[in-house]
């Protein structure tokens, strides 16, 4: 099989070569399509690249988003207005980097709610383009949702409204327009998105033991620029340079006491596998959707796109004043130092949540089979690209139905996809006929598989409308790895 690759790439290198030739004898290319000329090359090899990512050099410190201020706010309700926008920030060496931004020049505020709240959202879009706000993972109706139907045109203004059903989560939006959405979120529309409960007794105290991660890989082009249409890959984007939070070379001080991060990957392909370098222990106690069941002692956890963690550190057990957040590859991802004095803590209750997948689940039949499948521009659901006068399924609204999602090898050897659904939150069955670790057993609305896994999940949508389902590296979601789904 290498042989036949081998010499197949060789052809197809031929051909190229020898297509470039026609290209210069008859005009000469400009820097975009020589760009676009790559992309092509790349496609047709198969080739999957990533980016290797530079050390932080822990030169600034970590700040985090600002919170939404309300509009009006009373117990039962609550009303904001949020704002696509474009300007620039000053990352690299000061120059200005043209940037999008919500509320802001770059990423957003985080946008707090409770369970029970009726919530009213004015939605602006001040860019000069096409724009959705999609709510990632909060359950609201199809029409609200924000997919790529729902389109905001240049100065465009609308409001949604809604009532909040869910638990305390860690959530989050972005944009969602067809063929623009990794371009957008590259460029810097990525916010958080809380829904609270104050009963918890958790790390609570914003900005000080409750702290946003928000994990960003980014390509600057020689100009400094965010320029997504010279470094985009078909195959899914990736940087060499960590944002976290917006901040490059960053590092956190801490408290010496129990802290809770709040990690958002929101790259655009790149997959986090996390851990700290003293290689301690700490507690994982959510997932995308809310709270596990109990905490989840670990020394690593691994993040795709899309896909949140809640972890409590005890940074009682630093011997020394320093600790460093680090990949897989050793990359120093988030230098840390811990002060000196200890503190006290909340004491994590050992009981968080009371989930469950009963017998009648496990045993139920499967009534929808989703294949993920292909590379580059040759990404399909089903061997389906996405069509928007298509409905790929329908389901009945409250009604539980168990899917099977399969990621599938195919002679290129496939990649990992991280599949999505809209407008629900999951409980995960089984992952190659298993029960799933302790670590995906809460509510997930993304789950990513490795080619050739296959899984079975519990899928139930509380509200009716048209969503969306797709893979997560936002390239593929662009290049049409996408279907939806109606609930009626």
């Amino acid at each position: 099989m290498k042989k036949m690759r081998i010499v197949g790439i060789l052809i197809l290198l031929g051909l190229l070569t020898a297509c470039s030739m026609d290209n210069r004898n008859n005009s000469s290319m400009n820097s975009t399509e020589m760009n676009h000329s790559n992309h092509r090359m790349d496609e047709e090899m198969g080739h999957e690249t990533t980016a290797n990512l530079k050390s932080s050099k822990g030169e600034h410190e970590l700040t985090f988003p600002k919170v939404l201020k309300p509009d009006s706010l009373t117990d039962n309700a609550v009303v904001y207005t949020i704002k696509a926008q474009q300007g620039k920030t000053k990352f690299l060496n000061g120059f200005e980097t043209e940037t999008y931004g919500y509320n802001g020049r770059f990423l957003g505020p985080v946008v707090r709610m409770e369970k029970g709240m009726n919530v009213t959202i004015h939605l602006v879009n001040e860019l000069k383009e096409d724009t959705t706000f999609h709510w990632h993972g909060l359950e609201v109706p199809g029409n609200e949702d924000g997919g790529p139907h729902k389109v905001l045109k240049a100065g465009e203004k609308e409001t949604i409204q809604f009532n909040v059903k869910q638990d305390a989560a860690t959530l989050w939006f972005h944009p969602h327009p067809m063929h623009q959405t990794a371009k957008q979120v590259f460029k810097g529309l990525t916010g958080l998105l809380y829904i609270d409960d104050k009963n918890l007794n958790l790390p609570d105290r914003y900005g000080v033991d409750d702290l946003p991660i928000i994990l960003q890989d980014k390509k600057f082009t020689d100009e400094n620029q965010l320029d997504y249409d010279q470094v985009m890959n078909a195959d899914g984007t990736t940087g060499d340079i960590l944002l976290i939070n917006g901040v490059i070379d960053p590092k956190l001080t801490v408290d010496r006491k129990k802290v809770r991060l709040r990690i958002l990957n929101g790259s655009n392909a790149r997959n986090y596998i996390l851990r700290f370098n003293n290689d301690m222990e700490f507690q994982q106690i959510a997932s995308d959707g809310g709270l596990l069941n109990r905490p989840y002692n670990t020394k690593t956890i691994q993040l795709s796109p899309s896909e949140r963690a809640e972890i409590i550190v005890d940074f009682t057990k630093v011997k020394t004043n320093e600790v460093t957040l680090i990949n897989e590859d050793g990359v120093n991802v988030l230098p840390i130092h811990v002060k000196e004095e200890k503190l006290p803590s909340k004491q994590i209750k050992q009981n968080l949540n009371q989930l469950q997948v009963s017998d009648e689940i496990k045993n139920k039949k499967v009534t929808k089979k989703i294949k993920l499948a292909g590379m580059m521009q040759h990404v399909t659901i089903n061997n389906k690209k996405f069509d928007p006068n298509r409905i790929d399924f329908t389901q009945k609204q409250n009604k539980m139905e168990v899917w099977e999602i399969e990621n599938v090898k195919d002679a290129m050897g496939g990649m990992r996809h991280p599949f999505h659904i809209h407008g629900t939150q999951f409980q995960v069955v089984s992952i190659d006929g298993k029960e799933p670790p302790a670590n995906l057993s809460g509510l997930k609305d993304t789950i990513s598989l490795e080619p050739g896994q296959k899984a079975k999940i519990a899928v139930k949508f509380k509200r009716k409308g048209i969503y969306m389902y797709h893979c997560h590296i936002l390239e593929h979601e662009d290049n049409g790895m996408m279907g939806q789904i109606e609930v009626n």
